[in-house]
C-alpha cells in the first residue's frame, strides 16, 4: 500500500511541476514584454528566486534540526544538477544562444560564489559572518541585475501591440507566476518525500541523500521550468533561471548560516565542493564557442553529471 501511495504522490508531484513550470514560463515571458525588460532579467531574478525557494525551505529546516549534511548537501547537489543535469537536458531539447552581455557577469558571479564557498568550507563550519558574506554577494548580483534591467528596456509600445487585451495585464502575469511557483514547490515537496523514504530504506547516508535525492528533488522546479522554457523556445528565461538559481542557492546557504551556523564534513573538501566549482566553470567553454549551447555540449554535461553521481556510491 505504501508503494502505491508513494507512486500517487510522485505522479501528483510531476503534474504540479509541469503545470507550475508552464505557468511560470508563460507569466514571466509576458511580464518581461509588458514591463519592457529582457526575459533573461526576469529569469535571473523572479524565476530564479522562486525556483530556489524549495532549497531554502529544505536547507533551513534541516539546519534548524541539526542536519547540516542535508542542508549543505542539498545546496551542493542542486548547483551541480542545475548545470550538469538540467542545462544538459535543456541544450539537448533546444540548443540556445547565450545572451553574453548579462550572462558574462552572472556566470562570473556563479563561479566566484562557488570558489568563496569552497574556501570558507575549509574552516569546517560556515559561521554567521561568513554566511552574511555569501548572502551579501547575492544582494550585489540582484542590485546589478536591477540596473541592467533599467538599461535593457525594450520598445514597450511595440510589445504592447503584440499583447492585446486585459487578459495580459501586468497583475495577471504576476499572479500566474505566483501560482506557478506554488505548484513547483508543492510538486517538489511531494517528490522529495517519496525519494527520502526510498533512500533511507536503502541505508544511504544523510549527506548522500542531500546531494542526490533531496538536491534533485529541490531542483525539480528548475528542471520543470527549464524544460518548459526550452520547449517554448524561451531560452533566455531558462538560462537566467539556472545561473541565477545557482547564485541564489549559495546566497540562501549564507542566509541559513546566519540563522544557524552549518557544520562542514571534511570529506566534502576533497570532492563534492570541488565538483561545484568544476561544473560552474563548465559554462565557460560554452561561452567561448560562439556563446551557443548545442546538443553535443548538452550530452557532455549529462555524462559529467552521471559520472559525478556514480562516484558517490563507490
Amino acid at each position: 500500500m505504501d508503494i502505491f501511495v508513494n507512486i500517487l504522490f510522485s505522479l501528483t508531484g510531476l503534474a504540479a511541476l509541469f503545470l507550475g513550470g508552464e505557468w511560470v514560463v508563460r507569466g514571466a515571458s509576458r511580464l518581461a514584454r509588458i514591463i519592457g525588460v529582457s526575459p533573461i532579467v526576469i529569469g535571473l531574478t523572479v524565476v530564479a528566486f522562486g525556483t530556489s525557494a524549495p532549497e531554502f525551505i529544505v536547507s533551513l529546516i534541516a539546519a534548524l534540526k541539526g542536519s547540516s549534511d542535508i542542508a549543505l548537501g542539498n545546496i551542493v547537489g542542486s548547483n551541480i544538477s542545475n548545470i550538469g543535469l538540467i542545462l544538459g537536458i535543456s541544450a539537448i531539447i533546444s540548443p540556445f544562444v547565450i545572451n553574453l552581455r548579462l550572462v558574462k557577469v552572472t556566470v562570473s558571479f556563479m563561479i566566484l560564489s562557488s570558489l568563496v564557498l569552497y574556501f570558507i568550507a575549509w574552516g569546517l563550519e560556515i559561521n554567521r559572518i561568513e554566511g552574511g558574506g555569501l548572502f551579501g554577494m547575492l544582494i550585489i548580483l540582484i542590485t546589478y541585475t536591477y540596473r541592467i534591467a533599467k538599461k535593457e528596456a525594450l520598445d514597450i509600445e511595440q510589445k504592447n501591440d503584440q499583447i492585446q487585451g486585459p487578459e495580459y495585464a501586468k497583475w495577471r502575469q504576476v499572479g500566474l507566476i505566483a501560482l506557478g511557483l506554488v505548484g513547483l514547490i508543492i510538486g517538489a515537496e511531494l517528490l522529495v518525500d517519496s525519494a527520502i523514504l526510498v533512500a533511507k530504506a536503502l541505508g544511504v547516508s544523510e549527506l548522500i541523500i542531500g546531494i542526490t535525492a533531496i538536491a534533485v528533488g529541490t531542483s525539480l522546479p528548475e528542471l520543470a521550468t527549464s524544460i518548459i522554457a526550452a520547449i517554448r523556445k524561451e531560452t533566455d528565461i531558462m538560462v537566467g533561471n539556472l545561473i541565477g538559481s545557482n547564485v541564489f542557492n549559495v546566497g540562501i546557504l549564507g542566509l541559513v548560516s546566519v540563522i544557524k551556523p552549518i557544520r562542514v564534513e571534511v570529506s566534502l573538501l576533497s570532492f563534492e565542493l570541488i565538483a561545484v566549482v568544476f561544473f560552474s566553470v563548465l559554462v565557460l567553454p560554452i561561452m567561448a564557442t560562439g556563446a551557443r549551447a548545442n546538443r553535443l555540449e548538452g550530452v557532455l554535461l549529462l555524462i559529467f553529471y552521471t559520472a559525478f553521481i556514480l562516484s558517490l556510491f563507490k
